[in-house]
């Protein structure tokens, strides 16, 4: 299975987003938009949809983000990061449920990746047009989106070790989950002996083992 290289409209200022999508939604009518890390749009998310896709007889879409900037270096990957507009981004997730659904979707659910997890948490809360979230490590500043005003079911998948304290630290887990139980919404939430970026098979915190368990899960799209 090869990706198709697309372009989705967005009302995100820079305007439409470059994206990767595997399947057709004609003949696989569950769609999943998976969201980067804060790399960009790397190999390693492109397989992560490829994956999924064939796992769960999804259609997968990636959105680029960054449009078209990619890096193995932390401090400059920290920078794009800082420098992302936030909400855009979110109007292209948007785009790209939208897209899906006109395609022939029947429903459309977005999984994420450390900051793809945070927009994931916050398309939850802010795209009508997506009906489930599966966060990996990462949660939204309460600026862009409040957990709690979340109406869509939510599967979370965190490390027991992980220490980006203000992001995805066992302390902000357990803010997350005070949220979520605030606002009544339906959620599991599994933890794994493991850091940040686990399901990272190209990070030094990679752990095969709660990749593989987490990924065995009945993901709730």
């Amino acid at each position: 299975m090869s990706g198709q290289k697309i372009s989705v409209p967005s009302e995100n200022s820079k305007g439409g987003i470059p994206a990767v999508q595997f399947n057709n939604p004609k003949s696989q009518p569950i769609g999943v938009i998976v969201l980067q890390e804060w790399w960009g749009l790397t190999q390693e998310i492109q397989n992560k949809a490829q994956d999924l896709a064939k796992r769960g007889n999804f259609t997968t879409i990636v959105p680029d983000l960054y449009r078209k900037v990619v890096t193995t270096d932390y401090e400059y990957a920290g920078h794009l990061m800082s420098n992302l507009d936030w909400q855009g981004a979110v109007q292209d997730i948007r785009g790209c449920a939208k897209h899906l659904k006109e395609q022939g979707c029947a429903k459309v659910g977005v999984i994420g990746f450390c900051m793809g997890a945070a927009l994931s948490l916050a398309s939850a809360a802010l795209v009508t047009e997506v009906s489930a979230s599966v966060p990996f490590y990462g949660i939204p500043s309460k600026d862009l989106a409040d957990p709690s005003n979340i109406k869509i079911s939510v599967q979370c998948h965190f490390g027991e070790q992980d220490v980006l304290e203000g992001f995805s630290a066992p302390a902000d887990q357990d803010k997350l989950k005070k949220s979520l139980k605030v606002g009544g919404v339906q959620f599991e939430f599994f933890s794994y002996p493991a850091g940040h970026a686990f399901a990272d098979s190209n990070g030094h915190r990679y752990n095969k083992e709660a990749t593989e368990l987490a990924f065995g899960i009945n993901i709730w799209i």
